[in-house]
């Protein structure tokens, strides 16, 4: 008998990480579409939400990790499983594997469960026989030692090929190991403190006070982490307290060095955190322009320089591979180019890059970075500085096209931060006077990079 009224299912962790992967699959992006969930699901149970967020990032994280192991019981080769399939057993796998607070036979039970409720019953047989078989030999996968460092990078740290070459290419193996074992975990969650509204004690005594564990950032002095979160949402959301931003990214605003005055052109600025920043730095007292060839994202520059309380800031749609002809050459005392790049310094916090990127992207980016250097080279004063940053380590996007444009732009010197910034941050500076972070040396912070130039 037909049941008409059957109340809706609640929302639950495991299928919505399975809609979640799927669309990602699709060309989708994991912090987009998992924000858009949980916000169709306000009443979640919060410990539905925090096995979601980790179920969607674990497996895009240690996809290489899984496959390895998943390819050892699966009597199907993985390359010839449908797609669903496929995501069943990495969700399955990713509980068994990393997750000690589930039950074996529950994360088996569960994923073959999910495999009815989508339709994929006709691989439940394959799905429970696979994951039965990875729980009893668990101890038997053959996982690469350090002595086969690329074979490590690729099946423990869950490296595609092409980059754990990469990772080769530019470090020492023991500093190619460490950074890809940092890549391989979650990313911290930080707090920049809106310093036009409140300060990070106060901050840190608010989230005491609701039940959340916390510490000072150790570089950036804005900086909170949360090491421990209670079931209550953050406080002061609402009244645009803080700004969620990794350490890294917080220390580019403090590295341009605006002042009250200043005008200020962010050239790449969506979706707005450095932005704000800039203005809160400025206590509201700089005009900065914001530019992003994103209609859509110039709205998220919008909406948080309301949320956060900050004035001065015009935002602006442009693509800057071409000439911005509404602005005067020499009008701007700092710029910033926070270029677009393949953003492997980021890899934990947007996990589909590492399966996404291909080795092309590289050059291809460089040659955009190049680009839009050119664009806004010209828009500084004399005496000014632009500092270029990017969130990724290769070589390519980096040393190489800060070298590139000082051998075109010939008015433009590059300082040396080892001799502008505090002692404390010293660690942070490389041999060439540069700033280069990296998770697994610098307090688990992403890995940037950031060169200064003057004007002449």
């Amino acid at each position: 008998m037909a049941h008409q009224n059957k109340p809706a299912q609640p929302a639950e962790a495991r299928s919505g990480a399975y809609d979640i992967l799927k669309r990602v699959e699709q060309g989708g992006y994991a912090d987009r579409l998992l924000d858009a969930y949980l916000e169709r699901n306000p009443g979640m149970d919060p410990r539905e939400r925090g096995l979601l967020t980790e179920l969607v990032y674990g497996v895009l994280r240690l996809r290489g990790r899984l496959d390895f192991a998943l390819g050892r019981f699966s009597r199907q080769p993985l390359a010839r499983l449908e797609t669903e399939a496929l995501l069943l057993l990495r969700l399955g796998a990713y509980q068994l594997l990393e997750l000690d607070r589930i039950p074996a036979h529950a994360a088996v039970h569960a994923t073959v469960d999910l495999a009815h409720r989508i339709g994929m019953g006709r691989v439940s047989g394959l799905v429970n026989g696979t994951l039965r078989a990875l729980e009893r030999e668990r101890t038997t996968i053959p996982w690469p030692t350090p002595d086969h460092l690329r074979a490590y990078l690729q099946h423990v740290c869950s490296l595609p090929s092409w980059l754990a070459k990469e990772l080769l290419r530019q470090f020492p193996n023991s500093e190619s190991r460490a950074l890809a074992e940092s890549l391989a975990g979650p990313a911290p969650q930080t707090l920049r403190v809106n310093t036009l509204k409140t300060d990070r004690e106060a901050l840190l005594a608010a989230l005491a006070d609701t039940g959340h564990s916390a510490r000072p950032c150790h570089f950036a002095p804005e900086g909170i982490v949360i090491e421990k979160r209670a079931p209550q949402g953050l406080p002061g959301d609402h009244e645009g307290w803080y700004q969620v931003q990794d350490e890294a990214s917080m220390l580019v605003a403090h590295l341009l060095g605006a002042r009250p005055g200043d005008r200020v052109l962010d050239a790449c600025a969506a979706p707005g955190g450095k932005t704000t920043h800039l203005a809160a730095l400025t206590g509201n007292q700089a005009r900065i322009l914001a530019i992003d060839k994103h209609a859509q994202r110039v709205e998220l520059i919008n909406r948080g320089a309301e949320r956060l309380g900050c004035s001065g800031i015009e935002a602006r749609c442009w693509n800057l591979t071409g000439a911005p002809d509404f602005l005067e050459p020499g009008s701007f005392d700092r710029i910033l180019v926070d270029a677009p790049c393949s953003g492997l310094g980021v890899l934990r916090r947007n996990p589909e890059s590492r399966w996404n990127r291909r080795p092309a992207d590289i050059q291809e980016l460089a040659a955009l970075q190049r680009q839009i250097l050119a664009q806004v080279a010209p828009l500084l004063r004399s005496g000014g500085h632009l500092v270029y940053s990017v969130c990724t380590f290769t070589g390519a996007e980096t040393d190489d096209v800060v070298k590139d444009f000082l051998a075109r732009h010939p008015a433009f010197i590059e300082e040396d931060f080892r001799t502008l910034l505090p002692a404390e941050w010293l660690a942070l500076t490389t041999d060439t006077g540069r700033v280069r972070t990296l998770p697994h040396l610098h307090d688990g912070m992403d890995a940037f990079f950031v060169a200064r130039l003057i004007k002449s």
